[in-house]
């Protein structure tokens, strides 16, 4: 055989074995890819749930998850069975440990509120609840309006005062209460979360007679609080444009403090004699 044709021979096999070799390579890496990644199996919400519920099965299912789990993600139902819920869980939301209050709890309100708080109850109406905005997860600050105690209806008029700020809502609903005549009606209910210091100033407030609340939404990711001064009716209406009045003020020259006289006592031999005279003026 020629040697020229084998060359050729030799090169082709080469060249067609390395290029069958790359397309092998990747189409084993497109598959490997494709290949469905490890998943597991996560406790979630087997349809919508409010807050305070005690769990039970029926209100559990497991849903695959691929890749890491969430933290805190329970991995079987038992962990969550008989547990309340202390914030409120979507269909098909995995559920994790920390929505769900202690073992042994139970649920309720009660179960979703934080060691060392309280939840303080207010009754509002639309208007005052922010016209219905006002649910639970929100922030809010408390302004109370009135006369303060000590002070008479027409010196300085209501007056408005910034009582607490950056206020966790824990639930807003309807309450029935009576009236005076004993009939039932709704009341708008709002729970705030508070320190056991801001539930008596809040308590305080809320049965003060003629002490109105509102309560003002605010921004969740804003958590500075301020020292607001207040304000006073008599200053909404001020006439804020007009120019302070300029007062004169006439100064009287002082007066000249009269002048001392001094006595000097002469003696001559036996003779005595008294002469008396003014005292000279201070120089400036």
């Amino acid at each position: 055989m020629n040697r020229r044709l084998l060359t050729i021979l030799v090169l082709a096999f080469v060249i067609a074995g390395a290029c069958a070799f790359a397309v092998a390579r990747l189409l084993g890496s497109r598959l490997q890819a494709a290949k469905p990644a490890a998943t597991q199996g996560v406790v979630a919400a087997n349809a919508d749930i409010k807050l305070g519920t005690i769990l039970k099965p029926g209100d559990l299912k497991t849903i695959q998850i691929a890749g890491d789990l969430p933290k805190g993600a329970l991995v079987k139902p038992e962990q969550a069975i008989g547990r309340g819920v202390i914030s409120d869980l979507y269909a098909g939301e995995p559920i994790l440990d920390s929505r769900l209050a202690a073992v042994g709890s139970g649920g309720g309100l009660a179960a979703a509120i934080p060691l060392g708080m309280r939840a303080c109850a207010v009754r509002v109406d639309e208007v005052v609840g922010v016209s219905g905005f006002v649910t639970p997860g929100m922030r809010v600050d408390v302004l109370i309006s009135g006369t303060p105690p000590g002070i008479q209806s027409g010196e300085e008029g209501t007056q408005s005062r910034t009582l607490l700020q950056d206020i966790q809502v824990l639930s807003a609903g309807t309450d029935i209460q009576k009236d005076q005549e004993g009939k039932a009606k709704p009341v708008q209910v709002v729970n705030l979360l508070v320190s056991p210091d801001q539930a008596e100033s809040l308590t305080l407030a809320s049965n003060q007679g003629g002490v109105r609340i509102q309560l003002v939404l605010r921004n969740p990711l804003d958590t500075k609080t301020d020292p607001v001064p207040g304000t006073a009716m008599v200053n909404i209406f001020a006439d804020k444009t007009a120019k302070p009045k300029t007062v004169v003020v006439a100064r009287s020259s002082p007066k000249k403090p009269a002048t001392e006289a001094f006595s000097i006592e002469v003696i001559n031999g036996s003779s005595r004699s008294k002469q008396t005279f003014a005292s000279p003026e201070e120089k400036p």
